[in-house]
Parts: structure tokens; C-alpha cells; sequence
């Protein structure tokens, strides 16, 4: 047998998730209805492989998306302890067409397995949905699975 990992995680009841979407999705969700702004919240739960240590692999994902993302800004960068496992945990802007947004981004790499939890909104949004966001990557957890 050997080890592998799942990811949990717990989701609001009231938000619609597509699960194994592809693309290392493992599950992408927004609530039922879009706020006043016109851009909808989402959560994505993204894992693949990492060969990286959890710092480096978050630098270079955050110079990917500077050269990616329109208008990107780093705005909070941490690292911490949040439940068993270590978290890096980023707050980033850019340009999404016309909407200004923001994205929490927690990063975790267990076993050489990255798992990253992307929430984003409309900046005008944010504080409707952050605490939101916290109390979803709270719930994240990286589990070992036998596989024979």
C-alpha cells in the first residue's frame, strides 16, 4: 500500500460547487446570487504536485501571477500554523475587465502535495466575504489516504 492525500474542506450550504472541474480543481463555488457589484464571489480549491518547500513554491506562484494578472498587487503576505499543518497565506489584487478584485490565497504543501484555496471577490465585497473566506480555510485539511 501506498500513502496519498484528500482534501477536505467545508463549503457554505447556500453556495453552488462544481466538483473535479479539471485543471487540478478540485472543487470551484459561488453563492446563488451575484451581489450589487456584479461580480460573483468564488471559492476554488486547487492540488497537484509540489517538489518545492511551501516558501519558495509560493514565491515563484506569486511572480507568476504578477506577470499574469492585470494590475496585480500584493497586498498581505504570512506564514502560520493553521490546524496541523503549515499555511502561507497571501491578500492580492488586480483587474478582472472593469471590477477592481481582491483574493485571500492560502497555500499548503504536505507531502509533496500543493493545495491551494483561492477566494475572490469584488474589492467592495470584501468585507462582506472575508470572514467568510477565513471560516472556509479553517476547514481545509490535508488527509492521508491508503491506496493499495
Amino acid at each position: 500500500m501506498t500513502a496519498e492525500n484528500d482534501v477536505a474542506l467545508t463549503l457554505p450550504r447556500s453556495w453552488h460547487a462544481r466538483r473535479n472541474p479539471g485543471h487540478g480543481i478540485v472543487v470551484a463555488a459561488r453563492p446563488r446570487t451575484v451581489p450589487a457589484s456584479g461580480v460573483s464571489p468564488e471559492i476554488v480549491l486547487r492540488c497537484g504536485p509540489v517538489d518545492l518547500d511551501l516558501v519558495t513554491w509560493r514565491g515563484q506562484a506569486l511572480l507568476d501571477l504578477r506577470a499574469q494578472l492585470v494590475d496585480f498587487a500584493l497586498e498581505d503576505a504570512d506564514e502560520f500554523d493553521l490546524g496541523d499543518h503549515r499555511v502561507a497565506y497571501c491578500r492580492f489584487a488586480h483587474r478582472f475587465g472593469a471590477a477592481d478584485v481582491l483574493c485571500d490565497q492560502w497555500a499548503w504543501q504536505v507531502d509533496g502535495l500543493g493545495v491551494t484555496l483561492t477566494c475572490t471577490v469584488a474589492r467592495e465585497d470584501y468585507l462582506t466575504y472575508c470572514d467568510l473566506f477565513e471560516d472556509v480555510a479553517a476547514t481545509v485539511d490535508v488527509l492521508p489516504r491508503m491506496v493499495s
